[in-house]
């Protein structure tokens, strides 16, 4: 006798969640026609007839997911917001300062989160966005606590939430890391993150190879960040396989910012102690370096190489074009709520574990002038 058809078979065969399919069935209105079309199709060829229970699947759910990141660098100094009307327009002269504006890498948040946003309402999800709003474990925790209760699943990018919080969590509630994953219980999270230590180790080795860089400086983040600690391993690797002595470069860190990145390299300037190739950890940094030695009157590439890491738009019109390692933002944003769709379907599953890829973009911040495309 041939096997019953299940909602699992009409799932797989229509390329939808399981509670798609049982919320399709439940309340129509709620999917879109396409995809309704798609599982009624499946659901025709396979001959499947719906239970009760399946049509009750997505009765315990609430149809929405979280997302946590981390605080931001506006928090620290957030105050109240008195709501008036006030028509008018006020002119100034904007001079120039002698810093620029600190983000904290928001703008690679903010395209992580679009690609959150896309896949949720692509699988007929509500998507709860919280910041880590506090700095205690007690403000932490309760945001984390109150959220939860509110979801069917979460997903938390790296340094939202303390290792503790995490493992309590996770025991709770369905959860998706993005980029790493506590390190006493690494294989044990579902994990979504991009290859950044190759990207690393192939920006430095082009330019060790094509450029014969002979001193080099690494600008970077905060210890506990997993995108930094990768990548920094990529530029040791790149150095250790040309016969050369990772120790030997200097290392400057501070904040993913571009005012750190603006005060490191004007003291590098003051102090004529400037690299052939300045290595940025992440964009930020390398636009604020830029910002430096434009001031400074110092040319790039032709006196210093400076790159990047993320990929963010702002790379693409900074003067010079900024060579970065562009990693899919979007793409790490729907690959996590795909795969926290996955795990709340099949909460039983094995841990999943998925790395993307990542793309050297040479430009003119290394190269120099490039010819049109």
């Amino acid at each position: 006798m041939d096997k019953k058809p299940t909602v699992y078979d009409v799932a797989r065969e229509a390329g939808v969640s399981i509670a798609t399919v049982s919320r399709s069935l439940r309340t129509p209105n709620a999917v879109r026609a396409t995809t309704r079309q798609a599982i009624r199709t499946a659901i025709d060829r396979l001959g499947y007839v719906p239970s009760g229970s399946a049509q009750s699947l997505a009765a315990r759910r609430t149809n929405s997911i979280a997302l946590f990141l981390p605080t931001i660098d506006e928090l620290d100094s957030l105050s109240d917001f008195e709501l008036a009307t006030v028509d008018e327009a006020n002119m100034v002269i904007d001079r120039p300062t002698h810093h620029v504006v600190a983000r904290y890498d928001s703008l690679y948040f903010d395209t992580v989160l679009r690609g959150c946003e896309l896949e949720a309402w692509r699988q007929g999800l509500s998507l709860v966005v919280s910041l880590g709003m506090g700095h205690s474990d007690a403000d932490i925790s309760h945001v984390v606590n109150d959220v939860s209760g509110k979801v069917d699943g979460i997903i938390v990018l790296a340094r939202s939430i303390p290792d503790h919080m995490l493992e309590a969590l996770h025991r709770r509630r369905p959860l998706v890391m993005i980029a790493s994953s506590p390190t006493a219980h690494e294989g044990e999270f579902d994990l979504v993150r991009v290859s950044n230590r190759k990207g690393m180790s192939a920006l430095v080795g082009h330019l060790l190879d094509a450029h014969h860089v002979a001193r080099i400086a690494y600008m970077t983040g905060p210890d506990d960040s997993p995108d930094s600690a990768k990548r920094y391993e990529g530029f040791c690797e790149a150095l250790t396989l040309r016969g050369l002595n990772p120790a030997a470069a200097p290392i400057y860190r501070g904040q993913f910012s571009q005012r750190t990145a603006f005060d490191i390299t004007s003291t590098l300037v003051e102090q004529d102690q400037l690299p052939e190739a300045l290595i940025c950890a992440n964009d930020q940094m390398a636009l604020g370096a830029l910002t430096a030695l434009r001031r400074a009157g110092i040319a790039v590439p032709d006196r210093v190489i400076v790159t990047g890491f993320d990929g963010i738009t702002e790379t693409d019109t900074s003067n010079p074009r900024l060579t970065t390692v562009k990693q899919p933002m979007l793409e790490l944003g729907r690959a996590a709520v795909a795969t926290l769709v996955k795990r709340v379907d099949t909460p039983d599953a094995p841990a999943m574990s998925t790395e993307l890829p990542v793309t050297v973009l040479l430009r003119e911040s290394s190269e120099g002038v490039l010819p049109d495309a």
